[in-house]
């Protein structure tokens, strides 16, 4: 197959549904984590997924690293249903292509070993380099990460480097096999708020220099529009609102997505804001459930909204939105 070229859509989501069962005493006792949902992420661009937590962003990452299986909907990966590139490819390949970078920096490093064990592993297990040549590749990653001196972080342990040091090699491992995708789940939210935007800055060079895809992951909306080319706003497993990044958080259509920017801290603004939704807990979904899942909370919210879940509207360039209340 031909290499994917920058701009070229590397990765496409179309109506993807992921259930939980709940128990073992009702069969059709589920909650829909994921429902109906749908995007394109193209080479060498980030799209950012936000929402609270419970919201089902972690959820679909999950389901494209192969950890859990979707429920229905379809994945396309370089231009093939994914089960048919994995059949050509291999498990393995696909894994290289798509990694991952997880929210924690202190649980997704191995205590017991260097991190030069931790970079050269997949270098072996991939196969990306004889053993003769790993340590140069292993020291080469950690500069390109801003570890240095390389030499002396490789004999180091996790308990040794800081936050924003061991997220630095989970990002090194990531990188190493040399992927197409990497999706990034909160990578700086655990990380002092002091080294969260070189971690941003890191990943925007990998991107830019790299042609690497991200997905980027977060609940901080400000985060996604420094970082991602396209956004999409999630509320229990739905997207309410997506697109261009600049767009949606300028001209957020959506309540929720009104809510979450109205919640963005600002220099000089002090005092009570006033609260863009009613008080009240996330909706447990369920494959019967109808309406618009932000209907208890939003101020707008009428018997419509409660009884169907609007249809996509378009509301500027390459900007989207679900809600029975934006103007046609």
């Amino acid at each position: 197959m031909e290499s994917i070229k920058k701009n070229e859509v590397i990765l496409s989501i179309n109506h993807l549904v992921k259930d939980f069962p709940l128990g073992q005493s009702v069969k059709d006792n589920v909650m829909r984590a994921v429902n109906d949902v749908s995007f394109e992420l193209r080479k060498g661009e980030a799209l950012a997924i936000v929402g609270e937590s419970g919201s089902g962003k972690s959820t679909g990452a999950r389901i494209l690293t192969r950890i859990y299986q979707e429920t229905a909907g379809e994945i396309i990966f370089k231009g093939q249903p994914l089960a048919e590139y994995i059949k050509e490819n291999g498990e393995l390949e696909y894994a290289r292509q798509v990694q991952m970078i997880f929210q924690d920096p202190f649980g997704s490093l191995n205590p017991v070993h260097s991190i030069y064990h931790h970079i050269a592993r997949p270098l072996l297990i991939h196969k990306r380099a004889d053993k003769a040549h790993i340590p140069k590749l292993v020291f080469e990653l950690l500069e390109m990460v801003g570890l240095s001196p390389a030499k002396e972080t490789a004999e180091k342990y996790p308990h040794e480097l800081s936050g924003g040091q061991r997220q630095r090699v989970a990002i090194a491992r990531a990188i190493a096999v040399d992927p197409e995708v990497i999706l990034a789940d909160e990578p700086i939210s655990m990380l002092d708020v002091s080294v969260r935007l070189g971690i941003l800055n890191l990943m925007s060079d990998l991107k830019d220099k790299h042609g690497i895809s991200f997905m980027y992951i977060t609940h901080d909306i400000a985060t996604a529009r420094y970082f991602a080319e396209k956004t999409a706003v999630m509320y229990v497993g739905h997207m309410v609102e997506w697109g261009d990044s600049d767009s949606v958080t300028q001209n957020p259509e959506h309540p929720y997505s009104q809510l979450l920017l109205s919640a963005v801290p600002e220099v000089g603004r002090a005092g009570k804001r006033e609260l863009l939704a009613k008080k009240g807990d996330i909706p447990l979904w369920k494959p019967s459930s109808v309406g618009c899942p932000f209907a208890p909370r939003c101020l707008k919210a009428t018997e419509q909204c409660r009884l169907s879940f609007p249809e996509a509207r378009k509301v500027g360039t390459n900007h989207f939105a679900r809600c029975h209340h934006i103007n046609r």
